[in-house]
C-alpha cells in the first residue's frame, strides 16, 4: 500500500529530503487497503452473540473512540513530519519512547503472523495445496515482494488491487447478507467486551498512522481522510463478519468463505486482503525498528519482520487473538492519551529530554486501570475509564511541572 508513492529519507527522526508529499487519494487507499482484512471480518464474529441491533451498536461506538485517537496519532505525525514512534519522544523523551518503539515492534512482528496464519486458513479452506502452511509461505512471499520491490513500481498495481477488492468484498457482503438468520453457537460476550474490541482495532493501527501522514501535502486533511475511509471500511469488515457468524451460524471465517461459494472470488480476497494489510504492518515495524536503534535500515527491518512473521505463522499455533488486541489496547490508550494532552492541551515537549518519568508514571497508571476494568467488564468498557484517568493526571502534571520546551 505505501507503494503508491515515495518515502522520505529520514535520519534522527527528521526529515531531510522529500521526493513527493502524498495525495489525499494515496493516504485514503492506504488505509482502505488496511481495513480491509480477514482479521477485521474475524473479530466482528465474535459479536455475532449480541444480536445484530447490539452488535451494531458496539461496532459504531467503538469506531468512533478509536478513531478519534487514531486522528489525533496522525495529526501529530502530521503536523511534525515524524514517524509514529518519534512523536512519542514528546511525551517520554528519547529513551522513554523506546519501551514503546520495542513494544510496537513486537505488536507489529505478532500481528504480521496473526494475518498470514487467518489469511492462510482461511485459503486453504477454499483451495487446499497441502495444508495452510503452504499458504502461509505463499502470502509470507507476497507480503516480502511487496516490500521489497518499493513504491514507485507498484502504484497502478495496488490501484487496481484495490479496485478489485472493493467490488468483490461488494459481492461478499450481498452474499453473507443474503441468507436466513441461523443459530450461532459462539461464546456469549457482554456490550462492553465488545465495544473493547471495536476500539482495539483502530488502537492497533494507531502507533502507524503517522508513518504515512508526517509525508502528506495537507497533514491535517490526511489524517481526516484516513480516519475516515478506515472507520468507514472497517466497520463495513466488522459487520460482514458478524453478519456472516449470525446469518451461517459460523464463526470461522474459514468456513464462511467456503460457505459463500465465490471460490476464486474469495480466494482472491483472501489474498489481496491480506497482503495489502500485512504489508503495513512491516514496512511500520522497519520505522519503529529506526527509532529503538538509529543505525537500523528500515527496509531490511521490514523484510526481518516478513520472515520472522512467515516463520511464526508456520511453525507457531495462533488461532485467537482477542487478548492479543486488549492488551494493544492497554499499552496504547493511555500512551495517546498523554500524548494528546501533551501536544494539543499544554504544548509540552520532553524530545530533549532523557526520559520523562512522570509522565511514564501516569502511563502504568492508565495501563493498570485498563486492565483492572477488563475484569469489572462494564459497559463503557475498559478505553474511556483508563483514557479520562490518563487524561486527568497529564494535564495536572502540566500545570504542575511547568517550564518545558514548548512545542513548535
Amino acid at each position: 500500500m505505501g507503494s503508491l508513492f515515495k518515502f522520505n529519507i529520514l535520519y534522527e527522526g527528521r526529515v531531510l529530503m522529500n521526493e513527493r508529499k502524498t495525495s489525499l487519494f494515496s493516504n485514503g487507499l492506504i488505509w482502505f487497503g488496511a481495513a480491509v482484512s480477514i482479521a477485521e471480518m474475524l473479530t466482528g464474529t465474535a459479536l455475532a452473540p449480541l444480536g445484530f441491533a447490539k452488535g451494531a451498536a458496539a461496532i459504531v461506538l467503538g469506531h468512533i473512540i478509536g478513531c478519534l485517537l487514531f486522528f489525533a496519532a496522525g495529526v501529530v505525525g502530521g503536523k511534525t513530519g515524524k514517524s509514529s514512534m518519534e512523536t512519542v519522544k514528546i511525551s517520554f523523551g528519547q529513551k522513554g519512547s523506546l519501551l514503546f518503539s520495542g513494544l510496537n515492534v513486537l505488536q507489529l512482528v505478532g500481528w504480521t503472523a496473526v494475518m498470514i496464519v487467518s489469511g492462510a486458513a482461511a485459503a486453504d479452506a477454499v483451495l487446499n495445496l497441502g495444508g495452510p502452511w503452504v499458504w502461509s509461505v505463499i502470502i509470507g512471499v507476497l507480503v516480502l515482494i511487496w516490500v521489497i520491490v518499493d513504491v514507485k513500481n507498484l502504484g497502478r498495481l495496488n490501484i487496481v488491487a484495490m479496485s478489485a477488492l472493493f467490488i468483490l468484498t461488494v459481492i461478499l457482503s450481498f452474499k453473507v447478507f443474503g441468507g436466513a438468520i441461523a443459530e450461532n453457537s459462539a461464546e456469549a460476550i457482554s456490550f462492553g467486551a465488545a465495544m473493547e474490541l471495536s476500539i482495539a482495532m483502530p488502537l492497533s493501527w494507531l502507533p502507524l498512522i503517522s508513518d504515512y501522514t508526517r509525508n502528506a501535502e495537507k497533514p491535517v486533511k490526511a489524517s481526516l481522510v484516513s480516519t475516515l475511509v478506515y472507520f468507514v471500511v472497517s466497520m463495513w469488515m466488522y459487520f460482514i463478519g458478524m453478519g456472516a457468524a449470525i446469518y451461517t451460524g459460523e464463526s470461522d471465517m474459514a468456513v464462511i468463505m467456503l460457505k459463500s461459494g465465490l471460490g476464486l472470488a474469495a480466494l482472491i480476497i483472501i489474498i489481496l486482503s491480506t497482503v495489502t494489510t500485512t504489508f503495513l504492518d512491516a514496512f511500520s515495524a522497519g520505522v519503529s525498528s529506526v527509532s529503538v536503534c538509529g543505525k537500523i535500515k528500515e527496509k531490511p527491518a521490514a523484510v526481518a519482520v516478513c520472515i520472522v512473521g512467515t516463520l511464526l505463522a508456520v511453525f507457531t499455533p495462533i488461532s485467537q487473538f482477542e487478548n492479543f488486541l486488549y492488551l494493544i489496547g492497554s499499552v496504547f490508550a493511555p500512551m495517546i492519551s498523554i500524548l494528546i494532552i501533551d501536544f494539543f492541551v499544554i504544548k509540552k515537549d520532553s524530545t530533549e529530554r532523557s526520559a520523562d518519568w512522570v509522565n511514564l508514571g501516569i502511563w502504568v497508571i492508565g495501563f493498570i486501570i485498563y486492565r483492572v476494568f477488563m475484569k469489572i467488564d462494564i459497559p463503557l468498557g475498559s478505553t474511556i475509564p483508563a483514557m479520562a484517568v490518563t487524561m486527568i493526571l497529564a494535564a495536572a502534571a502540566g500545570l504542575i511541572f511547568k517550564g518545558e520546551k514548548k512545542n513548535v
